[in-house]
């Protein structure tokens, strides 16, 4: 498929005799988010890992925008459109916001980031293309003020949002958010939600996270993991009613979850419920 999809098709992972990875298969549609849940140990980090290059997948493709990724280094991922942000904020202590976002957008320079600090010759217009593409970046997720500030003086929040402009200011085609809403606030999930479901009308974008209330309001496509495999893919509506979803969140038997299977308090429990990471 050659419309900016990304396409993984039966990649199977072992590490030892561990298969973390069993035949998975998922695919990942410009203009939408897509998002992917399963319980503690259900393989989402290291399919994660396998997108940006840094595990090679035992047997299976992976391809995006039509372009085989399988077995491409990590490094050569910004120059092909994609980007991911990390579980924490990987932000640089001694510079500003501005120019940790700066760093991001150096896949478009031809001088390079740390040339043009030093105002190295011919770097004074990719400096400014730097800049600029970082404050574009830096207005697009609501941070611009915050632009001459040091990281470590911000609340939490700001630096998640600064370090998912650092992601953008590479004008990627598919970026993969790793737990976007690890460390906010119930009250900040919303607007986050509103946010990621903005950046996805204009790329392919793909969210790990254990946050149900913002995976079920922001993805439009949601594939779920449980011991390596997929066994629910649809609309969070759908996964939500799948007894397959529900008996790998609450470790019943399927026919239990058919039953209708109720937790302690007597309620029913699922995957709208909080979950530990993989």
């Amino acid at each position: 498929m050659n419309d900016g999809s990304l396409e993984v098709r039966d990649v199977t992972v072992r590490f030892g005799g561990l298969t973390a990875l069993d035949r998975v298969s998922l695919t990942a549609a410009p203009g939408q988010v897509t998002g992917i849940i399963g319980p503690n140990g259900a393989g989402k980090t290291t399919l994660l890992n396998v997108l940006c290059g840094f595990v090679r997948p035992d047997s299976g493709t992976i391809s995006f925008g039509g372009r085989k990724l399988t077995g491409l280094r990590p490094h050569k991922l910004a120059g092909l459109g994609i980007a991911r942000t990390l579980q924490g904020v990987g932000l640089f202590g001694g510079l500003s916001v501005l120019e940790n976002v700066m760093v991001g957008a150096t896949v478009h320079a031809r001088t390079g980031f740390w040339s043009a600090l030093a105002a190295a010759p011919r770097a004074d217009r990719d400096e400014r293309q730097l800049r600029e593409r970082a404050l574009e970046a830096l207005a697009q997720v609501g941070a611009a003020a915050h632009a001459g500030a040091v990281p470590d003086t911000l609340a939490y929040g700001v630096r998640k949002r600064v370090a998912l402009a650092r992601a953008l200011a590479a004008k990627p085609s598919l970026l993969l958010l790793d737990e976007p809403a690890s460390g906010l606030s119930e009250q900040e999930l919303p607007e986050l939600g509103g946010l990621i479901s903005s950046l996805a009308k204009q790329i392919t974008l793909v969210v790990i996270e254990h946050r149900m209330d913002l995976m079920m309001s922001a993805c439009d496509t949601i594939a779920v993991l449980d011991f390596g495999k997929v066994i629910a893919t649809g609309t969070p509506a759908q996964v939500q009613a799948d007894p397959a979803v529900t008996a790998a969140y609450l470790g019943l038997a399927a026919d239990e979850a058919d039953a209708g299977g109720q937790d302690g308090a007597g309620q029913q429990a699922g995957p709208e419920a909080e979950v530990a990471d993989d």
